[in-house]
């Protein structure tokens, strides 16, 4: 144990410290999907996102981290004080030791342009295709469009 805490403070000198590389002041935002941009590299306070590891935060100064992104709401806390909603399908975040994050969805849409009714029929739809499917493709299939139809009903709600 002695032997493990030199070696710390021997390595402590060496390790470059993380918190001074970091800049707290902005969180630096690109978000965007195949046929748009939501965000060029604009300062934002905060940015919450829904990944299979549970939904988290990320603020200035956030652990770098690669995360995939499940069906879900990205909430975007603006400088301004502004939240705006966006759902997204499914997707990558990664974020930098700059307080640089990237969102790449496949599909992101506000979340006020959803229509809840259209949202029920694509789960009604997707459940009844779970429901005919003879293979394990189309079984995996039917229960992904679950899985987002379920998201999507939520986010409407």
């Amino acid at each position: 144990m002695a032997l493990a805490r030199s070696a710390v403070r021997l390595l402590s000198g060496r390790i470059p410290q993380v918190s001074q590389a970091r800049g707290y002041a902005d969180l630096s935002l690109t978000f965007a999907a195949p046929a748009q941009v939501l965000y060029n590299k604009a300062n934002v306070k905060q940015v919450d996102v829904p990944s299979f590891s549970g939904s988290f935060g990320i603020l200035p100064a956030h652990v770098p981290t690669l995360a995939v992104l499940r069906p879900g709401v990205v909430t975007v806390f603006e400088n301004d004080g502004a939240q705006k909603k966006f759902f997204v399908s499914s997707g990558t975040v990664t974020i930098n030791e700059d307080s640089s994050v990237q969102l790449l969805a496949e599909e992101a849409v506000p979340v006020d342009t959803l229509d809840v009714s259209a949202a029920r029929e694509l789960l009604s739809q997707a459940q009844s295709q779970l429901a005919g499917a003879t293979t394990d493709v189309a079984k995996a299939e039917a229960q992904i469009s679950i899985e987002v139809s379920e998201a999507l009903v939520k986010a409407c709600e």
